[in-house]
């Protein structure tokens, strides 16, 4: 009885782990920095789906601000993706556990 009990749990796991592999290619994450100087957009995966870049934002002279900025956002986003997938999981293990 053990045995067919792992069984199904470790279907529930699987089919949980296809379900949250689904969730990450289709999340959409948006995160700005600088009051929304630069923007940009990630999915669960991580990967960056766009950049978009205030043209007040750009000074030759001060291009490491900019860098800061898209750096920021893209942590942030990063950031957001992680709490996300983390909420996601958060149900899903507590409904494979059956609390």
């Amino acid at each position: 009885m053990q045995t067919k009990n792992l069984q199904q749990l470790m279907k529930q796991a699987q089919k949980m782990q296809e379900k949250l592999e689904s969730q990450m290619v289709d999340l959409r994450i948006e995160a700005s920095s600088g009051g929304g100087m630069v923007q940009v957009s990630m999915d669960g995966k991580k990967e960056l789906l766009s950049i978009a870049i205030e043209p007040e934002s750009v000074d030759p002279d001060d291009m490491e601000m900019l860098q800061d900025l898209i750096l920021a956002a893209v942590n942030e986003a990063g950031r957001k993706v992680d709490d996300a997938l983390s909420d996601h999981l958060g149900g899903m293990t507590q409904g494979l556990l059956g609390h």
